[in-house]
């Protein structure tokens, strides 16, 4: 669908915020999905054949504990705990939190009465869309238990993999492997107007009927448009924080590079805002760009 500026409106969902993401990964009619993905992630650490939905939010052993929300809690027909996590907001600490959530389905195989310590083992995936990993350029992370002097894994039952989204450059033409796609399909699945033919197969066919914007019911998409416009505040009130800082000198010596990322942002919440349909007029209010510059940003986005 062109809309009145002339712009493309995408045809199918964004995976990367949270409606798009639980659509695909964390929906019955679409388990399938989220199977062929994990098994992709895990490889030769034994193949899932079925999986089952756990609720996502988790308590402390007493009510005044903290708890936890995963967006996405399952375990396999083997019997192994996966929790799948989004995060498209850089975190301060975002591996220490991957290392507590972890600490959740682990406490639940506790059995009362007698009981020989016995563990399941417990996967951790976590989907980031900034740099987690300085000075590393692998976009892929396999985390486990080792043993300080050897590097032998001690224990390997306590999984930790990370996927950096940003490092991940390949060209569709460039892809070797399924699970290539699937990291490059998370990054640029709304950009699509018509499904590659470099993306066949059975589970992507799947895939791409589950992402089709047009199947949705209209509660489905305010759902999604909500989705777009949380992750667009979010995005806003980093920007003035980041503004902020910049006018108070906060971080001296390095104005240039937060220049720079405050126009990536600017630029990410253009893109967010024209997905929901806001008037163009309106988006120049918000991000002090001109109707032009607003154009051009969203024609680069395609290509």
């Amino acid at each position: 669908m062109i809309t009145a500026l002339g712009l493309r409106e995408p045809k199918y969902l964004d995976p990367l915020v949270d409606y798009g993401f639980k659509r695909i990964f964390g929906s019955e009619a679409y388990k399938e999905l989220l199977i062929d993905f994990l098994n992709k992630l895990i490889e030769d650490q034994g193949k899932i054949v079925s999986l089952s939905y756990l609720p996502p939010e988790q308590l402390g052993q007493k009510e005044e504990d903290r708890k936890a929300v995963f967006d996405i809690y399952c375990k396999t027909d083997s019997d192994k705990y996966f929790i799948v996590e989004l995060q498209r907001v850089r975190q301060a600490y975002f591996k220490d939190r991957s290392i507590y959530y972890s600490t959740f389905p682990v406490q639940t195989q506790a059995i009362k009465g007698k009981w020989d310590f016995r563990l399941n083992a417990v996967y951790t995936v976590a989907i980031v869309d900034f740099v987690l990993f300085d000075n590393d350029e692998n976009y892929f992370h396999d985390v486990r238990l080792i043993e300080g002097k050897t590097g032998k894994v001690f224990y390997d039952k306590l999984v930790y993999k990370y996927l950096e989204l940003p490092k991940f450059t390949k060209s569709l033409e460039a892809l070797e492997n399924d699970f290539e796609r699937w990291v490059y399909l998370l990054k640029t699945l709304p950009k699509f107007e018509n499904r590659p033919p470099e993306l066949k197969g059975k589970i992507f066919d799947k895939l791409f009927r589950a992402a089709e914007i047009s199947q949705l019911t209209p509660e489905e998409m305010e759902t999604y448009k909500k989705s777009i416009t949380d992750y667009a505040d979010v995005q806003n009130a980093m920007l003035y924080a980041s503004e902020e800082a910049m006018k108070k000198g906060i971080e001296k010596g390095i104005e240039k590079g937060r220049k720079e990322g405050i126009e990536k942002e600017r630029e990410e919440i253009v893109i967010n805002c024209l997905t929901l349909g806001i008037p163009v007029e309106e988006i120049a209010k918000i991000t002090k760009l001109s109707p032009e510059q607003i154009k051009n940003l969203y024609l680069f986005y395609l290509k």
